[in-house]
């Protein structure tokens, strides 16, 4: 059997995603690979494909007991004989396993690392008896000091390469960066891997992040357009996430919290209502998250600022693992920045505590960004991004620009006032006038005290934070963080220099609002309730049994046989055969009742990826581009991939700019030499001011086309 139809027959795909037909075929081969995939980006099918085409048994090493047995139950639906061994099981239970595993039975057993090198643990001796074709080491960041994530019990399995130096092992995780994985290849003594870096970028997932200013009631306004979503509402404290679920629950929502600090059998009861839909809200700290493999999430909030980008990132990819679209929110103030600080030095290290720090400044930055969040995400992890996502906060707003030469003067004046000693908070309180007793009396005598209580503190951040990043302003790495004027500050206090600030305005509300889609809504909710009624039976998630993306494909596309249900991404062999009858029952049944017919045929098989030098026209952009050629529409595209049609129209200019699709063919010929004209004149950074200019009878789609045009020809 071949890596592809092993695919198809277990897990019901037609082609790899990422790299992982490479990283299947380096196993194969018998060497050791490192593999940096996104969350939801199919890590654990690297080791699960293999396990089923070779020989004796895989050990998987997996750090949370929730991990082993969503991985374990989802395997054996599957068809893909697999156990865990853990402290939730009893000594029978054990043996049993014990047992299966002698008579070759099992294709993969998971382990925590505590189970191998225990002191009294004969678990290795034991695995050298079987034959052991391959070892996987799940959330392998966890191995580094300099990982967002450091578990000390991970250290044990430095010694596991020297137990089987024949056997391949490949380590996985999300988020890496250079420094942590080197660490995982030599603390792992991996012998000469590959490396396999797949594109970090989630395009399902929008990011937003909002000022904490009456952060609760902006909460209860996302939520009430999320009723029926799954969502983790993240938060920096235990008793903050205690009372967030209170106060949610008072509001008539199905929220839980979930901390280090719970009992375990609370903490198993209410993650497992959370898998089972029981809830909808799992309000959390940190300590809830690694290894939930929910692929139904549609939003995670971030109530407080994460510590690093790499912990922010992973949890954030813990939505949309379905690929559906979802979305990332997350509220920021400059007060969990100072807070932080405390948490990111590490007594007596001080390199580690620099580079704590540090990761938290980037944090912050990216809190502050006026540029597109999804590039600076893909540039952190080294990956190169265009510099326009069309589906973040900044890329979906336009900045205003005005003059606030005057507003940079006070706080540049006071910043020199204060002879350059004090941090933002103490330089804002200075500006405002306030009278708490933290500001020094010699200082109230100051002439600047107060000139700038006609603006709020959250005002006095945003522009203390623009001035920063445009230049005239630093703030120092210090354990106190204090700010400095810079070399171009003189000119502007002598009004030399102008300063600019922006204004965000909201960029075409009316293009973002939701679009009919052409799935059947009844439909989606009747196998809703099926596949609820199944996971039941089988005592697993829901998602187990299929995914929303599977049920919403189901929805549009109406298959009519077991033959038609097979074109279904997500229904390989076994399930099929396992519950193909029962959601095909009921969308015949529903076809029957409303005159419907299948619309099979229109389903387009997969596009095979190839490699490409255009950074611009990924899978996302290209599924929507050959839909177009197919003569879909804009709006039907949009229907169809539960995107906005501004995102669509996006993707399609990414087309234009590579010169695979002409600009006539969303511009008239005749609008053309207009648009380009404006352009040439006054520049394409912001598409406001040229639909301002133009006018009424020219669209930003017809803007946006010419200026991609405009780019290739360039």
């Amino acid at each position: 059997m071949t890596p592809l139809e092993a695919l198809h027959k277990y897990f019901g795909y037609t082609e790899f995603r990422h790299q992982q037909g490479a990283i299947v075929q380096q196993i194969l081969n018998g060497g050791d690979a490192l593999v940096l995939m996104p969350t939801g980006g199919g890590k654990s099918l690297c080791y699960q494909l293999p396990a089923v085409l070779m020989d004796g048994l895989t050990v998987v090493i997996s750090p949370l007991i929730a991990l082993m047995k969503d991985q374990v139950d989802a395997l054996n639906i599957n068809g893909i004989p697999a156990a865990f061994l853990n402290s939730s099981l009893n000594a029978n239970e054990q043996q049993s396993i014990i047992s299966r595993l002698k008579s070759g039975e099992i294709k993969l057993l998971y382990l925590a690392p505590e189970r191998l090198f225990g002191s009294e643990n004969r678990l290795v001796t034991f695995l050298k008896t079987l034959n052991v074709s391959l070892i996987a080491i799940d959330e392998a960041h966890c191995i580094s000091h300099w990982g967002h994530d450091f578990r000390p019990e991970y250290l044990m399995l430095s010694s596991f390469k020297t137990e089987f130096p024949k056997t391949p092992v490949i380590a996985l995780t999300a988020t890496a960066d250079d420094l942590t994985r080197k660490d995982i290849r030599e603390k792992l003594a991996l012998h000469q891997p590959k490396e396999f870096v797949s594109s970090f970028n989630r395009p399902n997932i929008s990011y937003k992040v909002s000022p904490k200013k009456d952060s609760y009631n902006q909460l209860l306004n996302f939520l009430d357009d999320h009723q029926e979503d799954s969502g983790i509402i993240y938060c920096l404290s235990r008793q903050s996430t205690e009372d967030l679920a209170a106060d949610l629950q008072k509001q008539g929502y199905a929220a839980k919290a979930y901390h280090a600090g719970l009992d375990n059998e609370t903490k198993a009861h209410n993650q497992d209502q959370f898998l089972r839909d029981e809830i909808k809200i799992m309000v959390a700290t940190i300590a809830f998250g690694m290894g939930i493999n929910k692929s139904n999430v549609r939003y995670v909030i971030h109530h407080d600022l994460p510590k690093n980008i790499e912990g922010y990132y992973q949890e954030t990819g813990r939505a949309g693992r379905d690929g559906l679209p979802s979305e990332a929110l997350l509220f920021f103030s400059a007060g969990d920045a100072f807070k932080l600080q405390r948490f990111a030095r590490v007594e007596g290290n001080e390199d580690q505590s620099r580079i704590m720090l540090k990761k938290l400044d980037d944090m912050v930055k990216y809190c502050q960004l006026q540029t597109c969040r999804r590039q600076y995400l893909m540039h952190y992890f080294n990956e190169q991004f265009p510099d326009h996502c069309g589906s973040c906060d900044v890329c979906l707003t336009e900045f205003k620009k005005f003059d606030g030469t005057v507003i940079a003067q006070k706080a540049l004046s006071a910043v020199y006032r204060l002879n350059q000693r004090f941090g933002t908070n103490y330089v804002i309180d200075f500006l405002r006038g306030s009278k708490s007793e933290k500001i020094r009396d010699e200082h109230k005598q100051l002439k600047t005290y107060g000139i700038g209580a006609d603006l709020s503190k959250a005002e006095w951040q945003r522009y203390m934070g623009q001035l920063a990043i445009q230049g005239y302003l630093v703030v120092t790495d210090d354990q106190y963080p204090i700010l400095k004027l810079t070399a171009t500050s003189e000119a502007v206090l002598k009004g030399l220099q102008k300063v600019e600030f922006n204004l965000a305005e909201d960029l075409e509300t009316a293009a973002t609002e939701t679009q009919p889609t052409i799935y059947e809504a009844g439909l989606l909710h009747d196998l809703k309730t099926t596949r609820f009624n199944l996971a039941m039976n089988e005592n697993v998630p829901a998602y187990i049994i299929l995914s929303d993306a599977t049920l919403l494909e189901m929805a549009t596309y109406l298959p009519q046989s077991t033959e038609e249900l097979g074109r279904i991404s997500g229904f390989g062999e076994v399930k099929l055969q396992r519950y193909g009858t029962a959601f095909l029952k009921v969308i015949t049944a529903y076809c029957s009742q409303h005159g419907l017919a299948s619309k099979i045929g229109i389903k387009k098989p997969k596009i095979t990826k190839t490699k490409t030098t255009r950074a611009s026209t990924g899978g996302t952009q290209r599924e929507s581009f050959d839909l177009y050629k197919a003569g879909v529409g804009i709006t039907e595209i949009a229907g169809m991939r539960n995107l906005s049609p501004m995102t669509v129209e996006g993707h399609l200019c990414s087309f234009i700019q590579s010169g695979e699709m002409e600009v006539t063919d969303l511009v008239d010929q005749q609008k053309i030499p207009k648009i380009q004209d404006a352009v040439e004149s006054y520049g394409a950074d912001r598409l406001a001011p040229l639909k301002e200019i133009l006018g009424d009878d020219y669209s930003y789609t017809e803007i946006k086309a010419v200026v991609s045009w405009m780019k290739k020809e360039a």
